[in-house]
């Protein structure tokens, strides 16, 4: 029975230990959906899929008590989408897959006080498996995946969400284009990306390559200021200042 291969199951990792130990259960058995910690300590799980449906429900895991409690709906039944906290405390969720293999464009926010998911502005590209990074400025990193279901490929592209107009706006791309990857915020504010796959297909090729992205702040244009000689590069100063002026 291929339900029987989805799990509801959920384990406690103790890192005093070393050891294992199985929880409360899932109340819909799933995988590929979302995990992120709230600021009430409390678990969000959103999305995923079992063997016949993409899932719109979400539960909450209680530390406290060991259980999962159903908590409101996603607008979008999705699946490979990412869930990132937002300074504020609600939870950005963003694009994935629908049925049919539809890359979806649009995101919901999850407001822990309610326990409702609101739509909020599309990403100018539909993607799944990119990546979500919260900066340090609050706005949140989209980079890469796949766009368009599977038979357009891999997406180098990048997007900014900016909490406050609840929009997204394109950054400067990726020098390649990845799936799968990781993306991970470093002390001095810029982003590593690393790995992920080259393709859309099973047995494609691997990336070893990773890159670096540089958040515009005020700190990076002057530095960006600094290395020139003469004048600065006003067309330079502007992409910079636009990008700022958009925060």
């Amino acid at each position: 029975d291929e339900d029987n291969d989805i799990l509801a199951s959920a384990e406690l990792y103790n890192p005093t230990t070393g050891t294992f130990t199985s929880t409360g259960n899932l109340n819909t058995a799933r995988y590929q959906q979302t995990a992120t910690l709230l600021n009430s300590g409390m678990v969000l799980i959103a999305g995923g899929q079992n063997s016949s449906d993409i899932l719109a429900s979400a539960e909450l895991y209680n530390p406290t008590s060991g259980t999962f409690t159903l908590t409101g709906n996603l607008n979008t039944p999705r699946v490979d989408q990412t869930a990132t906290l937002l300074n504020s405390g609600m939870v950005l969720i963003a694009g994935g897959v629908a049925c049919c293999y539809i890359d979806l464009p649009s995101a919901e926010l999850y407001d822990p006080a309610t326990g409702t998911f609101t739509l909020t502005g599309n990403m100018n590209t539909g993607r799944d498996t990119h990546t979500a990074t919260l900066l340090n400025n609050g706005m949140v990193l989209i980079a890469g995946g796949i766009g368009g279901g599977i038979e357009v490929g891999i997406l180098a592209s990048a997007e900014l969400y900016n909490p406050r107009s609840g929009t997204f706006t394109p950054t400067g791309s990726m020098n390649t284009g990845r799936q799968g990857h990781t993306a991970t915020l470093l002390d001095n504010g810029m982003v590593l990306i690393a790995g992920g796959c080259s393709c859309s297909i099973a047995y494609c090729p691997l990336l070893a390559s990773a890159e670096l992205y540089l958040p515009v702040t005020f700190a990076s244009l002057i530095e960006l200021v600094k290395q020139f000689d003469t004048k600065p590069d006003v067309a330079a100063i502007m992409v910079f200042t636009l990008e700022l002026a958009q925060w």
